[in-house]
């Protein structure tokens, strides 16, 4: 095992496999593995959550340790401040996500044509919250910085004011606590709209998570209207502009455009010269200025990806002694190049994401249910699955719960024939595609 948080990563999984999708995503995806020495692990869970956590799914997480390790684990559940200090004294427990809003600030964002409004635009915010822009909404493709701006806003305003109550979320993560708060009942949605509608800033990340879901925009539309009318600042990014997303409740779309939309572009290759160099400075490793422009040609548009090609020529260094040239740096990045992922796994994203963007349940979308609506997003994904694999008709149909193979066909020709005249399907296929290939 390489780390604590790759075993932690092995016993999620079979934790999903015994309990299935919903539940996990509600209850066990949150959760954060703090420490781990063979017999005991302590996990780190808010106080509504440990307790239902600890009562509800407690024999299945410990059978889950025991499947991975061999081990019966002794597990303890603590709460999130000492989670944080947890993560603080081992960088190696960072959440899941691989986010450490520490490192990024607006000093380390490197600035080029394609971000330059966005990165203005999170400075003015962080100069003065709530007077510049409210909301602010950054847009563009996975990868690009979004995430790095909403980290620097943070950072910035916590310099200046260290007692701002400051809250950093992710959309679907936003979406998990709604639904659990209306499991757990009136007490728990109160608490939530304690925390929530009182803060001083709001930054969520990946808003477009809560489009589809009735209940979540009805409670953030509410969270919204108190915090402006406050004058608290609120930031938001998406993967699409606000009238660009599908299923959302126009009254939130609408206050999504109230302030200042700013997008981020894929960078030009100045820019990608520019962040490859600063990575490689951050390692201590120097790069031959033909290895730089040969990966900022090669890796177009994606910073997560630029970021990763440089530790990948680190570890080359490191563990190999590898001579640093054009021919290594090719090796080092011909996997992040090619997708080698499993099939399976592909077909998954695929119905995820296009159950997400359509609203839909994803046990719908490979169900026998023939709504039009669910109809349509099966259409999609099958669509979607013939273009990005090489499966079969066959092959596909096993995905979508056994259909023949007609119908698979039908779907194809009936999309196919769609899209020659509705250019928004076209583009709502395209960002779905975008997102399984980032995933």
């Amino acid at each position: 095992m390489d780390s604590v948080k790759d075993m932690w990563n092995l016993v999620c999984e079979h934790i999903k496999k015994s309990l299935g999708d919903v539940i996990f995503d509600i209850w066990i995806k949150p959760l954060e593995i703090l420490s781990f020495d063979g017999l005991r692990a302590e996990i780190g869970a808010g106080e509504f959550v440990k307790k239902i956590v600890e009562q509800q799914f407690g024999a299945e997480i410990k059978e889950a340790f025991k499947t991975v390790t061999g081990l019966d684990v002794e597990i303890t559940f603590i709460d999130p401040k000492a989670a944080e200090k947890a993560r603080q004294k081992d960088p190696a427990l960072q959440p899941q996500s691989g986010l450490s809003i520490e490192q990024n600030t607006f000093e380390t964002f490197v600035v080029g044509s394609s971000n330059r409004f966005a990165h203005a635009a999170a400075q003015a915010v962080a100069a003065a919250p709530g007077a510049a822009y409210n909301p602010l909404f950054i847009y563009g493709d996975s990868g690009l910085g979004k995430t790095h701006l909403l980290c620097a806003i943070s950072n910035e305003i916590k310099k200046k004011k260290p007692d701002a109550d400051i809250i950093f979320t992710k959309g679907e993560d936003f979406v998990n606590l709604v639904i659990g708060g209306i499991n757990l009942g009136k007490n728990r949605m109160d608490e939530i709209h304690e925390k929530y509608r009182n803060c001083d800033v709001l930054l969520v990340d990946d808003i477009q998570f809560i489009a589809g879901k009735r209940s979540t925009q009805e409670e953030f539309f509410h969270t919204f209207n108190a915090l402006t009318q406050d004058g608290k600042q609120i930031v938001l990014t998406s993967d699409r502009s606000p009238k660009d997303i599908d299923v959302l409740d126009d009254r939130l779309r609408n206050r999504f455009e109230w302030g200042l939309i700013a997008d981020i572009q894929a960078p030009d290759i100045e820019t990608r010269m520019a962040i490859i160099q600063r990575k490689a400075n951050t390692l201590g490793l120097e790069l031959p200025d033909d290895v730089v422009q040969f990966v900022a040609e090669k890796i177009k548009s994606n910073i997560r990806q630029l970021e990763g090609a440089v530790k990948k020529i680190n570890a080359l260094v490191n563990i190999e002694g590898a001579a640093i040239n054009v021919m290594m740096a090719h090796s080092a990045i011909k996997d992040i190049m090619n997708d080698s992922r499993p099939v399976a796994f592909v077909v998954n994203k695929i119905i995820s994401e296009t159950s997400r963007t359509f609203g839909v349940l994803q046990s719908d979308i490979i169900s026998k249910k023939k709504d039009a609506k669910t109809a349509k997003a099966r259409q999609v994904a099958i669509y979607i699955v013939r273009t990005m694999t090489d499966l079969t008709q066959k092959e596909i149909s096993e995905y979508f719960g056994g259909r023949d193979r007609t119908t698979i066909l039908y779907s194809v020709e009936a999309i196919t024939a769609e899209l020659e005249k509705d250019s928004a399907l076209q583009k709502t296929i395209d960002i779905i595609m975008k997102n399984v290939r980032d995933a």
